[in-house]
């Protein structure tokens, strides 16, 4: 249930064009809705704007098929994320109105909105061409958020200049989200050359003493630059939904 249909069904209430039983019928599942092996939360749109995210890692295809349908049935725009190309194929040949977006490993069930929600763009960077999954679930969780996203990639420290070549781009945008691996060093970089906030993204990419992203995550968490916030390893989906929040045109 999101904002817009709740809003239209009370005003049909109101007017009498939909009887009181027949709405209390359709309110019946909030806050959540039952399904045995979850508690769907088809509440949280009209909380926080964005409908519950399906994590698709441990899940059954049976189990993600089912979240994607009855989340979205109001609607809304649903995901799934970290969904691999093979449980990706088995869950659209049940949900065959769903799509895949290979390069972030999401399904998407509903449209993508038109991006009118943010201030301006949002451009989401990688250090590296192995961080482009991540870089990419931030960006597509962006833009199903509503927002302009553009994706600069492969743009790391030790070749400095690349980044630099991209200073208009970057400038125009908003909000940054910068992903990183190994040293971890970008996002600081930066914060240090734009005056734009900056979430950084640690990745689990890297050599044995990167520690599966623990050395990058270290890094950006005690940054010297300012404007730097991180959020976990390899957590794509959250910084594009905290760039979306920050680009917010106005509290909704």
């Amino acid at each position: 249930m999101n904002t817009e249909r709740l809003r239209s069904l009370l005003a049909a209430v109101k007017d009498g064009a939909t009887p009181i039983d027949e709405a209390l019928r359709e309110l019946r599942d909030l806050p959540f809705r039952a399904l045995g092996f979850a508690h769907a939360d088809t509440h949280r749109h009209l909380r926080s704007g964005f409908p519950e995210v399906i994590f698709g890692t441990g899940k059954t295809t049976a189990q993600i098929a089912t979240l994607l349908t009855e989340l979205g049935r109001d609607g809304a725009t649903v995901m799934a994320t970290r969904i691999a190309p093979d449980v990706a194929k088995a869950v659209l040949a049940a949900v065959p109105a769903a799509r895949y977006l290979p390069g972030a490993r999401i399904v998407v069930l509903g449209p993508t909105p038109e991006p009118t929600r943010g201030r301006g763009p949002i451009a989401v960077l990688s250090a590296g061409t192995a961080d482009i999954p991540i870089a990419e679930e931030a960006a597509a969780t962006a833009e199903l958020d509503g927002n302009q996203v553009g994706r600069i990639f492969d743009v790391g420290v030790a070749g400095l200049h690349r980044l630099l070549a991209h200073r208009e781009t970057v400038e125009k945008a908003e909000v940054l989200v910068v992903v990183a691996g190994m040293d971890g060093v970008l996002p600081t970089v930066v914060a240090g050359l734009f005056s734009r906030p900056v979430i950084a993204v640690p990745t689990s990419v890297g050599y044995g003493a990167s520690l599966g992203g623990i050395a990058a995550l270290l890094t950006m968490l005690n940054s010297c630059a300012t404007g730097v916030a991180v959020v976990n390893i390899d957590n794509g989906f959250g910084a594009g939904r905290m760039a979306s929040l920050l680009n917010r045109v106005r509290a909704e």
